[in-house]
C-alpha cells in the first residue's frame, strides 16, 4: 500500500517523517475523544465497524487469544490481522481489583500496517473495550432478539453495565431496564449514571425478579467462578440472552439447561468452546458463529417464541474494529500525540550506529533540520 521509497539525497517531507512515528492515545486522550464525538456516536460507529469487518470474516487471520491464568485473574493477548492491518489488545480480568481501588479490566492496544509492520497507533483501551463489548452485544441482539423487545434485565451493575444499557437503548430500542446486583451500591451507581438518559429504571432484589417479563436478559458479572446466574426456569418464550460475563475457563453465568433450551450464537467458535458458557457443554453441542447471521447464511431467530443466546466472550476482531474507529476519529479531531515507539536509524541497516552517532542523530534520526527549542 505504501510505496514511499526515497532514493534521493533530499530530505524527506515532514508528512513522510511522521509516518515513522506512532500516534499515541493515553487515557485522557480517549476520554476527550469520546466526549467530543459523544458516547452514542462512538457506540454506533464501533457497532457499524464491527458489522463491516465481520462481513469479511474469511479474510481475517484468526486465533483464540493467548491467556495466562493466575489465582486472582487472567492476563490475555488478542491478535488478529487481514492483508492490510494487524492489531492486538492486552487485557486483564481481576475481579478482586476493585477492593484495592483498581479496575477489574485494564487494556491497551496496538494497530499496525501489515505491509511494513510499522506500529501506527498505541491506545489506552479500558474505555474502548467497554464500548466495543456493548456495541457487539447490541449488534447481536439487533439481529437475534425479537424486534419488539423493549425491556431488558441487567444482572451485574459494574463497570460495563451503563455501556450495555445505552448501546441497547440506541441500537435495539430498549426503553425499560430492570437491574440487579449482589452489591446494592453497584446498582445505586448505575441508577445515578443513567438518570435522565431516557430509560425507565426498576431496581430488583433478585435475578428472578429482574428477569421476569424481560425481552432481553444481559448478564455481566465479574466473579471468576462457575456460577449459574440464569437458570432454565427463569427463561420465558422469545427471550434473548446476552451472556457477557462468562469469558474465561472456569467462569460461567448460565446454567447448562439455558443453553440446551436455546439456539446459541458465538463469535469465534474455537475460542468460545474454551472460554464461554459453552465450556460446560459437550464438544458437539451445536452453535452458530454470528458472522453467518450477518451475511444471511443463517436466519438467526427463526420464531417469535424461540430462546436465543449470544455467548459473548470478546473476540480480537472487535478490538481491531474499535481501534480502527478510534484511529480515524483521533486523526480527524487532532487528538493524541506522536511518539517514537520504535527506533528508526537514519540507515536502517545500521542499528548499531544509533549507539555512537552524535546525539542529534540518536534522538531524532529522521529530522531533516534541527527543530528550534
Amino acid at each position: 500500500m505504501h510505496s514511499h521509497h526515497h532514493h534521493t539525497k533530499t530530505p524527506a517531507p515532514a508528512a513522510d517523517l511522521a509516518r515513522g512515528s506512532t500516534l499515541y492515545l493515553g487515557a485522557d486522550d480517549i476520554v476527550r475523544l469520546v466526549r467530543r464525538k459523544g458516547l452514542p456516536a462512538c457506540l454506533a460507529g464501533v457497532a457499524g465497524r464491527i458489522e463491516q469487518d465481520f462481513l469479511r470474516w474469511p479474510e481475517w487471520d484468526k486465533s483464540a487469544r493467548v491467556a495466562c491464568h493466575s489465582r486472582d485473574g487472567v492476563i490475555e493477548l488478542m491478535p488478529v490481522a487481514d492483508a492490510a492491518q494487524f492489531a492486538f489488545k492486552y487485557v486483564n480480568g481481576h475481579p478482586k481489583n476493585t477492593a484495592a481501588g483498581l479496575p477489574t479490566v485494564m487494556a491497551f492496544g496496538l494497530l499496525a500496517d501489515v505491509a511494513t509492520g510499522t506500529p501506527q497507533l498505541l491506545a489506552e483501551m479500558t474505555l474502548v473495550t467497554a464500548i466495543r463489548t456493548a456495541a457487539m452485544s447490541a449488534l447481536a441482539a439487533k439481529r437475534l432478539a425479537r424486534p419488539d423487545s423493549r425491556v431488558m434485565a441487567l444482572v451485574g451493575n459494574g463497570a460495563q453495565s451503563e455501556f450495555q444499557a445505552l448501546a441497547f437503548r440506541d441500537v435495539v430500542g430498549i426503553r425499560e431496564l430492570r437491574q440487579f446486583d449482589v452489591d446494592p451500591q453497584a446498582t445505586a451507581k448505575l441508577v445515578a449514571n443513567l438518570a435522565g438518559q431516557g430509560l425507565e429504571l426498576t431496581v430488583c432484589t433478585s435475578v428472578a425478579e429482574a428477569v421476569r417479563g424481560a425481552d432481553i436478559v444481559t448478564t455481566v458479572t465479574a466473579d471468576k467462578t462457575r456460577a449459574t446466574i440464569l437458570t432454565p426456569e427463569m427463561l420465558e418464550p422469545g427471550m434473548h440472552v446476552n451472556g457477557v460475563g462468562g469469558d474465561c475457563p472456569g467462569k460461567t453465568e448460565l446454567h447448562p439447561g439455558v443453553l440446551e433450551a436455546a439456539s446459541v450464537f458465538v463469535e469465534y467458535e474455537p475460542q468460545t468452546r474454551i472460554e464461554g458458557d459453552l465450556q460446560q457443554m459437550p464438544a458437539d453441542f451445536p452453535v452458530t458463529e454470528f458472522w453467518r447471521v450477518l451475511n444471511r447464511s443463517h436466519p438467526g431467530r427463526r420464531a417469535a417464541d424461540e430462546v436465543t443466546v449470544f455467548d459473548s466472550v470478546g473476540f480480537a476482531l472487535e478490538d481491531l474494529s474499535a481501534l480502527a474507529f478510534v484511529h480515524e476519529a483521533a486523526t480527524a479531531l487532532g487528538v493524541g500525540r506522536r511518539i517514537d515507539l520504535v527506533a528508526q536509524p537514519q540507515d536502517p541497516k545500521n542499528l548499531f550506529g544509533l549507539l555512537h552517532g552524535d546525539d542529534d542523530t540518536a534522538a531524532a534520526p529522521r529530522r531533516a533540520q534541527p527543530v528550534e527549542a
